[in-house]
């Protein structure tokens, strides 16, 4: 039954905004409506809490389902009780499917771990989180450069890709406790 399979599926979004104007600054014209402070929050297919913020999002005209915006954090809270946080300079929100893309200078932390990239995207349908183009991760364990990570949320399992010749820099820091 394909009402019983939807209701199943359903996803929880709500919006909260602080500020709605019209304006012509920085390539966003005049008939764009911008939001300013918005917050989205839901749950996504997996079942994991999100938060998304942003300073500054606004509508693309052709499909108002795709938000567009700058100053970007999102806090996505897993069923292990981890936390995920990622900010961006810029990222584009799909407010249907809540697939996220998070854009120039992202920085994420994640259990203690520092993450570097350029560019990052979440897909709520596929359920994996994609971290790509120069990849760095600091941790109090060691340092890791990649071109790629890619994290399989139902599966928790991270692929680590690397497109010079296969070779990943890593520096691990071994524990010298002797038993």
């Amino acid at each position: 039954n394909y009402s019983s399979k939807n209701k199943k599926n359903q996803i929880i979004d709500s919006i909260k905004t602080s500020k709605k104007k019209n304006t012509s600054s920085e390539g966003i014209d005049d008939e764009s409506n911008v939001f300013y402070n918005i917050e989205y929050s839901g749950i996504d297919l997996s079942g994991n809490r999100y938060i998304l913020k942003s300073e500054e999002a606004k509508n693309q005209k052709l499909d108002e389902s795709i938000i567009n915006m700058r100053g970007v954090t999102a806090f996505f809270y897993f069923k292990d009780d981890t936390i995920l946080e990622i900010r961006s300079k810029f990222g584009i929100y799909n407010n249907k499917t809540l697939d996220m893309k998070f854009i120039d200078d992202v920085k994420a932390k994640y259990l203690g771990s520092n993450l570097f990239a350029q560019k990052a995207d979440y897909s709520n349908s596929e359920r994996y989180l994609n971290i790509y183009d120069n990849v760095r991760i600091d941790d109090i364990r060691g340092n890791l450069i990649a071109d790629k990570l890619l994290f399989d949320i139902n599966k928790q399992n991270l692929a680590i890709t690397s497109f010079n010749d296969g070779k990943i820099n890593a520096n691990v820091k071994l524990n010298e406790k002797r038993f």
